[in-house]
């Protein structure tokens, strides 16, 4: 999976605040009914909201690990339109797109 150099570095500056960043992580997933895909693309509408390029691409990628389809993905990014608005939509449809043309 692809990682940014950032992310990387941090990682290894960091080791213990990453262990239990992704333990955190583990166990939030672990709390709850949602299966794998439906909380990948939760997160990427969580994503969106917070205009983070990183974030929504990372997402995007996760749920298409989890099997959610291109359109689903694109659909929980239009979901976003009313609540976030139309450029942080636009905005985040785009860096969807890049992680689609590469998949």
């Amino acid at each position: 999976m692809y990682l940014p150099k950032i992310y990387e570095n941090f990682s290894d500056k960091f080791p213990a605040v990453i262990k239990d960043f992704k333990q955190l992580g583990q166990s939030c997933r672990a709390a709850g009914p949602l299966d794998p895909k439906a909380q990948d693309l939760i997160k990427l509408g969580i994503a969106v909201g917070a205009n983070s390029k990183g974030a929504v691409m990372s997402s995007t990628r996760k749920a298409l690990e989890s099997g959610a389809t291109p359109e689903e993905i694109t659909h929980a990014v239009l979901l976003a339109l009313t609540t976030t608005g139309f450029p942080n939509m636009i905005a985040a449809l785009g860096w969807v797109e890049d992680v689609l043309s590469q998949a």
